[in-house]
């Protein structure tokens, strides 16, 4: 069985051109039941550099759909034995105005367009960049 992955290395996903924020901004709930982007904001919000972006997709995944940590091996599998977004499409670099930094191993982190960090890993030519689609085409 084929594996994909959204995994990058030495990556910058810069914040959508289309964005309506003008800085980073926490997803809002809506109802009882976290949304994608709240999941995603909060797993790497609280452990940057902890996760690669599979490890943060597939455990929004896992967590949407109730899985038991003994089912993960398998489902991870399954999960990625086809495509999956990447960040690019999350809503986090599309709608929430956060670029994302994949480090030397892959692991990532979040920024607020706002920051002066975001702006040094705009300005890094040792990284490669990569826009978040757009809302809208």
């Amino acid at each position: 069985m084929k594996t994909y992955t959204t995994d990058y290395t030495d990556t910058f996903i810069t914040a959508a051109d289309d964005t309506k924020v003008t800085c980073g901004t926490v997803p809002p709930s809506r109802g009882n039941k976290k949304t994608i982007a709240e999941m995603q904001y909060e797993l790497l919000a609280q452990n940057p550099y902890k996760f690669s972006s599979d490890d943060v997709l597939f455990q929004v995944f896992a967590d949407r759909n109730d899985l038991m940590e003994a089912e993960y091996e398998l489902a991870r599998k399954q999960f990625f034995s086809k495509g999956q977004p990447c960040f690019r499409a999350s809503p986090l670099t599309k709608t929430y105005g956060f670029g994302v930094h994949y480090d030397k191993q892959g692991k990532i982190a979040i920024y607020g367009m706002e920051t002066p960090d975001y702006e040094k890993f705009v300005a890094d030519k040792q990284l490669k960049h990569v826009k978040a689609m757009k809302s809208s085409k």
